[in-house]
């Protein structure tokens, strides 16, 4: 029985009408039978929409070896139509050389009596003469009676199914084995597949981190995270990967890292108009490297400080002044306020200080030196008995308050100290205090051999001013 070929449709598989050509329980004629569902497409109309529906190219032989179906995918491969392929036995002068026509057709109608699918790589002929190399999978189809009826073929060219091959290999590696992290987020911006690298950086286990959102797994940061990533929904993927901070919450506490981030926008292949489907996020933990350059930059602006420093004071004429220079220099990025308390007989004095209520230049003390009241066991007194250098910090509650830094007669904003002891020709000529602001970080060791570079070099302009002063006490005058 035939079947319309108005869609690249082709003949009925089997020798007969119960040759399984189509669907259960479908009729096969077009006139339809009893029972059928009033305008329902009939089987051999429901087939052929199938048949040339399909991505693959597909065909099929009856028994006998002759071609009964050919569908569009299949002429668009080889580019012979489904009126010029059905009825030929089988791809003998037309699809294949005749030279290999006997092992092709031998080994697709092998399939018939074979269990299973069998796969096979052969040359086919087009129609305007060319060579294309395709990769086939063929099984044999049992009529009604459950006898071998015939066989069907889908191919693809070769090319085509590598890449397919190659684009799984990729995905599956990218989600198991790759050495930075992926993330496949949907439009609700949830994780829906997460692999083991991107497990281990978000602290969690890869099911327990899919459906949550990314607020829950990012404490700091999530804002920019999300901007980006609605942005690759809306605009495409950005031309360059971005670098985002951000503060996690682990079982040991909040880190803080920084990832390199590519993002790409996920359509579906299935649809003429692309609807998206989520965003890829790939990532790159790139917290030590990027730590490593701040410090480099930290390090080079520092020493570009000291180097203008050291220029200025040598051209001034007085050692005090030459002092406070420096520490205008020193200031720079690194601290918010800085005090000069100096030792006089068992006391400190403070001698010079930048302004406690806003921000500007070291200057000596209006109308002299004052005595610093700092109560027993002050971290300046601290620095002075140990002739060495005291960090310390406010409290997180602290902090909020400015009783901390009353009580120690520092500035109200002040909530990270270091002290660091003046010494020249082995003597302790007083101690320096840079105090920050509670919005910045505390005082690290870096920060404190800086310091230290910075009081050496302040003791010994202080020094100078004490001996060209003449007279012990200088510390007064100053």
């Amino acid at each position: 029985m035939g079947v319309p070929r108005s869609r690249g449709a082709t003949d009925e598989l089997g020798p007969d009408e119960d040759s399984g050509g189509g669907p259960a329980g479908c009729s096969t004629d077009p006139g339809g039978r009893a029972g059928a569902i009033p305008g329902a497409p009939d089987g051999s109309r429901l087939l052929a929409a199938l048949l040339d529906g399909m991505d693959a190219a597909l065909c099929a032989f009856d028994a006998a070896g002759t071609v009964t179906h050919w569908n569009r995918e299949a002429e668009r491969v080889l580019g012979w139509s489904a009126d010029e392929a059905v009825g030929r036995s089988g791809f003998a002068g037309w699809a294949v050389r005749r030279a290999d026509a006997d092992e092709v057709r031998a080994r697709l109608m092998a399939a018939m009596d074979a269990p299973g699918r069998q796969v096979h790589e052969f040359a086919l002929l087009r129609k305007d003469g060319g060579r294309v190399l395709v990769r086939t999978q063929s099984a044999g189809v049992r009529g009604a009676d459950g006898k071998p009826a015939g066989v069907y073929c889908a191919f693809s060219e070769v090319h085509a199914q590598i890449d397919l091959e190659r684009a799984i290999a990729l995905s599956e590696a990218l989600l198991e084995d790759a050495s930075w992290g992926v993330v496949l987020v949907d439009v609700d911006l949830r994780p829906t597949v997460v692999n083991a690298h991107a497990s281990r950086a978000l602290g969690g286990g890869r099911t327990s981190l899919l459906g949550r959102p990314l607020g829950e797994l990012v404490v700091q940061g999530v804002e920019e995270l999300e901007a980006a990533l609605h942005h690759v929904l809306a605009e495409g993927a950005p031309s360059a990967p971005a670098e985002l901070w951000v503060t996690l919450r682990t079982a040991e506490g909040e880190r803080r890292r920084c990832w390199r981030s590519g993002f790409l926008r996920l359509a579906s292949p299935l649809t003429e108009e692309p609807v998206p489907l989520g965003v890829g996020w790939l990532f790159q933990d790139i917290t030590a490297a990027k730590l490593a350059e701040q410090e480099a930059d930290r390090l080079r602006f520092r020493t570009s400080q000291l180097h203008r420093a050291a220029r200025t004071a040598s051209e001034c004429e007085d050692p005090m002044e030459a002092a406070t220079s420096l520490l205008d220099f020193a200031l720079a990025g690194f601290a918010d306020h800085v005090l000069v308390d100096l030792v006089a007989g068992e006391r400190l004095v403070r001698t010079a200080a930048t302004p406690f209520d806003a921000p500007g230049p070291c200057l000596p003390v209006a109308g002299g030196s004052i005595p610093a009241r700092y109560a027993p066991g002050h971290p300046a007194l601290q620095s002075v008995e140990r002739t060495g250098t005291v960090r310390t910090s406010a409290g997180a509650a602290a902090a909020a308050s400015t009783a901390w830094a009353v009580e120690r007669r520092w500035p109200r904003d002040a909530a990270h100290a270091l002290c660091a002891v003046l010494r020249s020709r082995g003597r302790t000529l007083g101690v320096l205090t840079f105090l920050r602001a509670a919005n910045r970080a505390a005082f690290e060791r870096t920060d404190a051999a800086y310091a230290e570079t910075v009081a050496a070099r302040v003791a010994g302009a202080v020094d100078l001013a004490q001996v060209t002063s003449g007279a012990a006490g200088g510390s007064d005058r100053l």
